[in-house]
């Protein structure tokens, strides 16, 4: 029967992103969510199900080093505490995987070789930049008998930057039978805007011979595993926008370094409509990262079950009760905070994965130049080299390898 004393609640049975629900709570009315999918699920639980539990709450984590702790008590309204320690155990969490991966990531020094040769960064002479993402071309060997042993990039595009006034891009130097990246600053060339490609689909040249590469043997040749990648270009962070510059050998060297402990072997699904680096010898998900990525995501993988333990121990010493219920049993206490901060790290780290595999691709559009993510749509498309904004058309892209401090 009606109350008209009581609001009526609100059941969204396919919440997806759970927007509605979340709307129908913000107006006070009792909000309940359901979805056939599991991650939709989590997340209308991390928005609708978890605040609420901690609300009012003061946060328990460690402030980060360098910040200034307010001398007077403040008030934390609604589910503000618990949003500051999701910030401040990440920060706990970048800091100790800098501690352990750090050196995977190392800087780049502008030297003054560097400088005679690009006097555009002249600013920065001395200087070491933190680099934001390393750019990579996949490769084939060539068809042609007498270049058997070059490595053909895969590239639709060598523009790095479109940006009026900041253009750059990428210039396969040849040297004999050989070849090697430089980036240029400036308008580039017609011919940087078509890279490597010579048509539609995944019709490609060598870039010593011009010796055509057709679809049907690139793919062969990744399903042979002799699809290999290069560094073409390092993206650094500079004082008014990104720094290119062209690659080097120990640059290079940084990604073959780690030796991940665990690889994922789930075989990806045999759907050449969805799942197209199956056809150019990406099996499993674990072919998907490079060994960096790879350990990078571990080690933040491992980080999320850390800070959960510490969010615990935190919580206990705050004096905040512990039913030893963890939030999949309804807890209010201390695991059951760990286990809500554990959810909102996980999230965290899905996200960077989404951002730092082999499919993701440079945009290089004036208003962006930054790696697009992995899932575009619905599917994983195989990375199609291509650089220029929202071209759907080539079938391999750029892959950046994107840094730990993204």
């Amino acid at each position: 029967m009606f109350n008209p004393d009581k609001l009526p609640a609100f059941h969204d049975p396919f919440a997806g992103g759970g927007a509605l629900p979340l709307e129908a709570q913000r107006l006070g009315l009792e909000a309940y969510a359901s979805d056939l999918n599991p991650v939709a699920v989590m997340i209308n639980k991390a928005m609708i199900e978890i605040p609420p539990k901690f609300a009012g709450r003061a946060p328990v984590g460690p402030i980060p080093e360098g910040e200034k702790q307010q001398s007077f008590p403040r008030e934390w309204p609604g589910a503000t505490g618990l949003a500051e320690d999701v910030r401040r155990y990440g920060h706990w969490m970048r800091e100790e995987a800098f501690k352990r991966i750090g050196h995977l990531y190392p800087k780049v020094e502008i030297t003054p070789e560097m400088v005679a040769e690009r006097p555009d960064l002249k600013a920065y002479e001395g200087q070491e930049l933190t680099v934001i993402a390393w750019l990579w071309a996949r490769t084939v060997k060539s068809p042609n008998p007498a270049f058997s042993h070059v490595d053909v990039p895969l590239a639709s595009s060598f523009v790095l930057s479109s940006k009026k006034g900041k253009e750059a891009w990428v210039e396969p130097v040849v040297d004999g039978d050989r070849y090697r990246f430089e980036v240029r600053v400036g308008t580039p060339p017609d011919g940087a805007k078509s890279g490597t490609k010579l048509s539609r689909g995944a019709n490609f040249r060598c870039v010593l011979s011009g010796t055509p590469l057709e679809g049907k043997y690139i793919k062969a040749e990744g399903k042979a595993g002799r699809m290999q990648a290069r560094l073409m270009a390092v993206v650094a962070e500079g004082k008014r926008g990104r720094v290119y510059l062209s690659p080097t050998q120990d640059m290079e060297g940084c990604a073959d370094l780690p030796d991940p402990i665990w690889k994922p072997e789930t075989a990806l699904p045999d759907d050449p409509r969805n799942f197209w680096t199956v056809d150019y010898g990406l099996t499993t998900y674990g072919d998907l990262f490079t060994p960096r990525q790879l350990v990078a995501l571990t080690t933040f993988s491992d980080l999320v079950q850390e800070a959960r333990e510490k969010a615990i121990s935190d919580a206990e010493a705050a004096g905040m009760a512990d039913d030893g219920l963890g939030i999949d049993q309804l807890g209010k206490g201390a695991t059951a905070y760990g286990d809500a901060l554990a959810t909102y790290s996980g999230f965290a780290i899905s996200r960077s994965a989404d951002r730092g595999s082999t499919i993701c691709s440079w945009d290089s559009s004036p208003k962006m130049e930054a790696l697009r993510n992995t899932f575009g749509r619905q599917a994983i498309p195989m990375s199609n080299f291509s650089i220029s904004h929202g071209n759907r058309e080539s079938l391999l892209r750029y892959h950046g390898d994107q840094t730990l401090s993204s």
